[in-house]
């Protein structure tokens, strides 16, 4: 059998036995990859060793830690299949993950983005994403994080957009969008990659059968480490200074400063106070630059304002 057009591509930094573990059960999906291309930013624990032992896994070694943005970039360069997975070292993929992704591209040929059902890995029944939701404050978070499996209705449909841990990316759709924004190192790429895509007219789908357990934040301290709450609260504000779209953008910025200013009250009850007013400031003097971007996005949207309007969130309390 013919292998489907699509590569997977796995950024690996300093993941120990879990690249292992991800090329292990990828090596039994059900309708295999053309290839597997495994990027890996500067590991230093000998972690991306294991990839000689699967067929049809490239590994690169990039000699230093680029960040996930950049080094996925880098393999997108490279890439000519039609289309491009994404996968997370510390994410497990069931063996229809990936057939059941290509099937729902095959289904919905106008989409670019198709999103995964994300466990928690170690803990059954818990959900770790069902995509990403964006909120007309500035805020995004992984739809779903922490339920119950059991109290939710998995159904297909369209999501704001994918998380970059499992996603299935149309290549050309992916390249006209640019790929990721490298100034953001990791975290909420995916939010702003998302996003610009749908600002282009592109759809993304969350393909509740297409699934993968994921570690989550595995490799970089945990989603309240240090390293996480400052990218990612510095990367929300890029976003939203680069993707919200005219009059949406004047009208929404007092609430987005007032979320920001909440997030420092909120970070400084749990000790990290300073370091999210750290991660704002340090965004606000990256603010010149991401306008700069801004202009190019904007000059290039097809989507109307109201069609960004009406795929935020906008409940006053969002909790999951």
């Amino acid at each position: 059998m013919d292998k489907p057009s699509v590569t997977v591509v796995i950024v690996n930094w300093n993941s120990g036995s879990l690249l292992a573990d991800c090329l292990e059960y990828l090596a039994r999906q059900t309708l295999p990859p053309a290839r597997v291309l495994v990027m890996d930013n500067g590991s230093v624990d000998g972690s991306a060793d294991c990839a000689g032992r699967f067929a049809g896994v490239t590994l690169r070694m990039l000699g230093k830690n680029m960040g996930f943005a950049a080094a996925n970039n880098r393999a997108f360069d490279e890439v000519d299949t039609e289309f491009v997975a994404l996968l997370n070292p510390d994410a497990n993929a069931e063996p229809r993950w990936l057939e059941r992704l290509l099937a729902a591209a095959k289904a919905h040929p106008d989409v670019a983005a198709f999103g995964s059902l994300q466990l928690m890995q170690g803990a059954e029944g818990k959900v770790d994403g069902l995509g990403d939701a964006y909120h007309f404050t500035g805020m995004a978070w992984r739809k779903g994080y922490g339920r119950r499996l059991e109290r939710i209705d998995l159904v297909p449909g369209e999501i704001f957009a994918a998380c970059g841990a499992a996603v299935l990316y149309r290549r050309d759709a992916l390249l006209r969008a640019g790929g990721f924004d490298e100034d953001f190192f990791c975290y909420c790429e995916d939010v702003d990659l998302g996003f610009r895509l749908r600002l282009a007219g592109e759809r993304c789908l969350f393909v509740p059968d297409a699934i993968v357990h994921h570690h989550g934040a595995a490799t970089s301290g945990g989603n309240r480490g240090e390293f996480a709450v400052y990218h990612g609260h510095r990367n929300l504000v890029w976003t939203y200074v680069k993707d919200v779209p005219g009059l949406l953008f004047w009208v929404l910025l007092p609430l987005h400063v007032l979320f920001n200013a909440a997030c420092i009250a909120l970070f400084s009850t749990r000790g990290q106070g300073r370091l999210v007013a750290r991660a704002k400031w340090d965004a606000i003097k990256g603010v010149p630059r991401a306008w700069a971007k801004r202009a190019e996005i904007q000059n290039r949207r097809v989507a109307s304002i109201g069609q960004i309007w009406r795929a935020m969130d906008k409940r006053i309390l969002p909790l999951r």
